[in-house]
Parts: structure tokens; C-alpha cells; sequence
């Protein structure tokens, strides 16, 4: 979970680097012609989009990690790659803001009477290699006479459900255990955290997620046997990083309305991110790379953020530094996260919260009009997504700044309706990779993804021109503080990080 804290300890440090080579040379400022929808989104090709993700898969695959995380080499070649095309137009100021974060890495290896089980490591919970017997705790270890009385040295074997796992962890500390697993009540191994602060209700000991499959053998085997001894090692990484957001603002336009256009750069541990989120950012880079082709009435300011997957922490980090005046003189956010799942919907973040009760800052459902009125002209049928997800936009709206989008789905399943809409397979992911090694140039739906980046263009364009129902937004930084600490909108950023802690 994000902490608010953070909201105060933003530093930036900026750093130009330019190139010569030349891939889109810009006419001067009066020669370029004003950008239409229909001159923009004819630009953007699905080669083009391809060709930016084979490289970003192969800084990936040729560093032997196999992911894009941010504060590694895969990943700061990423940004390098990207400021570098940006750097080629000349259209663009462009900036590194460069600065350092937290970094996370956790790893849990759980074997049971020598069985390997698959498991986990528990977000937050401290290292350590414990070996003792496995103990059932009662219900659902939510309260401390679920614990048996002895487990001093022993290991909890927990259920999921109806409380945090960090008060898990902590009565499980409390009563003496000396590590925790939590079984999952789905199928797949329970990925999730605890929280990074102490509870009361006792210390944090070593923990984490197996199956549902695992839990109940090892459940089943606990009652059989008198004896029943694991093994569990948990390692983690923890250490600051430094790491970079690139951003790219038009040097025409007017400045003091500016449309933001973003998406994130770095992947999970797992996997090289290609859908996820290569496939935003490329269509924000594609974007940003044929707009240098014309003229604009608003300032456009391409943002590609780091650490999105450890928290939004880029984004929240960009818009911490920015004063009260810099922040208002943002008109709007478009944010692209997943927008080529191999068995694609065409979601549109349901900005006036007609559906989803998450209510956008005012302008969002303009955003959403704009979005809609393109898929509809293009004869595609569209559905609305929450605000609520767990995207750079949430830290937008935190700011109370308009935001909007579109998204292609992750690992929930498509309905049999979706499926009559936009074809593929009923009742599979919309992305089986999702936060996998198989997230990769065969995970992307092409077709899907030129639909949405077009979708995204037309955006820009339209708002490059006119921010008709766009409010202008006045606020001051302790407005925005009070938000992110108290408001509706600061709930949701709390929140924004992907941990699961239920």
C-alpha cells in the first residue's frame, strides 16, 4: 500500500541528453498543419508499434533478468530508448527526472516432510529460514484464540479470508509462531502482502501465499500425522534504487493548459511486461512521435513513469514535485495501461460514473464522451472500467486533475456477452499472461492494440484543439494534500497499490 507520506519526500533531479540521429524531423512551428483526429490516428500502424516492442522485449531478454523492473538495466535502457526517439523529433522539451525509490524483491521456498510446495513471499514480511512444525490454526486466524496455545517455534498454516493477512501475521507473531503460510481460497498460489507498519496486535514474522490445492494437503496431512515438519527460507532484497520518468512537452502550445498523455515503462518481477505495459507506453511514444508532424493549440506532455508496478510511485513522485501553479496548469491526464490483451475487450474508464461508483474529477466524463464518440464512429462496441483500477491514474486523480483512458483487460475472465461483442473465448482471461514470463511479443492482440492506441490519438487530437467541458482547475497545495490524506479520491490512492492484502 501506498503510504502519504510520500506526498512530501519527492526530489527531482533533471537531466538532458541529446542525440543527432534524426526519425521524425518536424516542419517549422508555421509550416506544420493543425492536428485532426482523422491526420493523427491515420499515422499509427501496428509495425510500428511492434518494432518499439521488440526492443523493449529484447533489453529484457538480452540482460539475462527476463523482466523490465524498474532500477535495472533492462529497464533504464527502456527509458533511454524512449527519451532517445522523443530527443530524434526536436518537437520536444524533454526531461530524465531522475531520482531514487525503494526497491522490493522477495522470494519463498516452502518444502513440507522434503515435498516442494509453490509459494509466494509475502509482500513486506521480513526475511528469515525457519524449520519447525506445521500447526492448523482455527476459523480463520483472525483472532487470537484461533492460535493454539504452544506454538512457540512452529509454523501457522492459515486459511484466506475474512480478515487482513498482516493481522493474520501479526496473531500469528503474537502467539509465538515463527513463520506463517496463508492458503488461498482460489486456485492459483495467493500472491499478496502485509502492511509495512507494525501492528499492535503483535510483531510481523516471515510469511507467505501457497494454493488453495497446497493448503488443503497440507491441512489434510496435519490431521493425519503427529509429525509434520517444513522448511520455510524467505529472502528479500531491499534497497534504493535510482530510476527515471521521461517527459516530453510540446515547445508550442499554451503552456498553461496542458493535456498529459502517460503510461508506465517498468514490468513485475515475473516477466518482460510486453502487454504489460509495453504496449501503453509504445502507444504513448507512437503518439507522442507522429504528433511532431503538426501543430497544437494545448500543449501535450507525454509522461512515461517508473515504478508503476511497485505502487504508482513515478507518477506520484512526478506530480509531488510539481507547485501548486505547475499542477493546475494541468488540463487533463489520458492514461494507457494494457491495451493489447491477446483476448481483448475495449474498456473505457468510466469516468462520469455511471456504472462504477468511483467518481472522477470534473472533466473525467467529458474524457470518457471523447473516447466513446471515437470507438462508436469506428463501428466497435465499448464498455466502461472502474477509476478504481490500479493504474497512474489513480495518482491524477488524487491531485484532483481529470483523467480518462482505455484498457484492455487483465487475468479476470471475458463473459459470454463480452464474447458476442469482440469475439475470442468466453470464460478465459483477457490476458493469460498477465504478470507472467509469457507476457511477451506472442501475448499481444495487434489488431486490439492499433484499435486502442488510435483511440488515444483521437484523444490527443481532440483535446490538442479544444478542452470544451473540461473545467479549469484551480487549486492550491494544501487543497491537494487534504485530498490525498482525506478525500474520496485520496482513498483510492492509498490504495493504488497492485498488493493484494485481503
Amino acid at each position: 500500500m501506498i503510504q502519504p507520506s510520500l506526498l512530501f519526500l519527492a526530489f527531482s533531479t533533471s537531466i538532458a541528453l541529446g542525440y543527432n540521429k534524426s526519425l521524425i524531423t518536424p516542419q517549422n512551428s508555421g509550416q506544420r498543419p493543425t492536428v485532426t483526429s482523422e491526420a493523427l490516428t491515420t499515422t499509427i500502424h501496428g509495425k510500428n508499434l511492434v518494432k518499439h516492442a521488440e526492443e523493449l522485449l529484447s533489453f529484457a531478454t538480452r540482460n539475462g533478468a527476463g523482466n523490465r523492473v524498474f532500477g535495472t538495466r533492462s529497464h533504464n535502457e527502456t527509458v533511454d530508448y524512449i527519451k532517445k526517439q522523443l530527443d530524434a523529433t526536436g518537437y520536444y522539451d524533454t526531461q530524465l527526472q531522475t531520482y531514487s525509490e525503494l526497491y522490493l524483491e522477495g522470494t519463498a521456498n516452502l518444502t513440507v516432510n522434503g515435498l516442494a510446495y509453490d509459494a509466494e513471499w509475502m509482500t513486506y514480511s521480513p526475511a528469515g529460514h525457519i524449520v519447525g512444525p506445521l500447526v492448523s490454526v482455527n476459523d480463520l486466524g483472525c483472532k487470537q484464540n484461533d492460535y493454539p496455545t504452544n506454538m512457540t517455534d512452529k509454523i501457522a498454516l492459515i486459511s484466506r479470508g475474512a480478515c487482513p493477512f498482516s493481522l493474520k501475521v501479526a496473531l500469528a507473531g503474537k502467539s509465538g509462531a515463527a513463520a506463517a503460510i496463508i492458503y488461498n481460497n482460489e486456485t492459483e498460489v495467493l500472491q499478496g502482502g502485509i502492511s509495512q507498519d507494525a501492528l499492535p496486535e503483535g510483531p510481523a514474522v516471515p510469511a507467505c501465499g501457497i494454493s488453495a490445492e497446497s493448503g488443503q494437503k497440507l491441512l489434510a496431512d496435519i490431521n493425519a500425522r503427529k509429525t509434520f515438519n517444513g522448511a520455510l527460507n524467505i529472502t528479500v532484497i531491499n534497497e534504493k534504487r535510482y530510476t527515471s520518468n521521461v517527459l516530453a512537452t510540446t515547445k508550442t502550445g499554451d503552456q498553461t493548459n496542458v493535456v498529459m498523455v502517460g503510461g508506465h515503462t517498468d514490468s513485475v518481477n515475473a516477466g518482460p511486461g510486453i502487454n504489460d505495459n509495453a504496449s501503453g507506453s509504445i502507444a504513448v511514444l507512437e503518439i507522442a512521435l507522429q504528433l511532431a508532424r503538426f501543430e497544437v493549440k494545448h500543449a501535450i506532455r507525454f509522461g512515461f513513469w517508473t515504478a508503476e508496478e511497485n505502487g504508482l510511485l513515478g507518477s506520484i513522485h512526478y506530480l509531488s514535485s510539481l507547485s501548486a501553479d505547475e499542477g493546475n496548469n494541468i488540463a487533463l491526464y489520458l492514461n494507457a495501461d494494457m491495451l493489447a490483451s491477446p483476448n481483448f475487450g475495449y474498456f473505457i474508464y468510466d469516468g462520469d460514473s455511471s456504472v462504477f461508483n468511483v467518481t472522477g474529477p470534473a472533466g473525467s466524463d467529458r474524457i470518457e464522451r471523447v473516447l466513446e464518440d471515437y470507438y462508436k464512429s469506428s463501428g466497435i462496441k465499448t464498455a466502461p472500467t472502474s477509476l478504481g483500477g490500479g493504474s497512474d491514474h489513480l495518482s491524477f486523480m488524487g491531485f484532483g486533475i481529470p483523467v480518462g483512458g482505455v484498457f484492455s483487460g487483465t487475468d479476470e475472465n471475458k463473459t459470454q456477452e463480452e464474447f458476442t461483442w469482440w469475439g475470442g473465448v468466453a470464460g478465459a482471461p483477457y490476458d493469460a499472461c498477465y504478470h507472467k514470463a509469457c507476457d511477451n511479443i506472442q501475448n499481444l492482440n495487434v489488431g486490439a492494440w492499433v484499435n486502442n492506441t488510435k483511440a488515444m490519438a483521437h484523444a490527443v487530437s481532440t483535446f490538442a484543439m479544444s478542452l470544451d467541458g473540461v473545467p479549469r482547475r484551480v487549486e492550491t497545495k494544501s487543497d491537494t494534500v487534504r485530498r490525498m490524506l482525506d478525500g474520496d479520491s485520496g482513498s483510492y490512492w492509498r490504495n493504488a497499490s497492485r498488493i493484494v492484502m485481503y
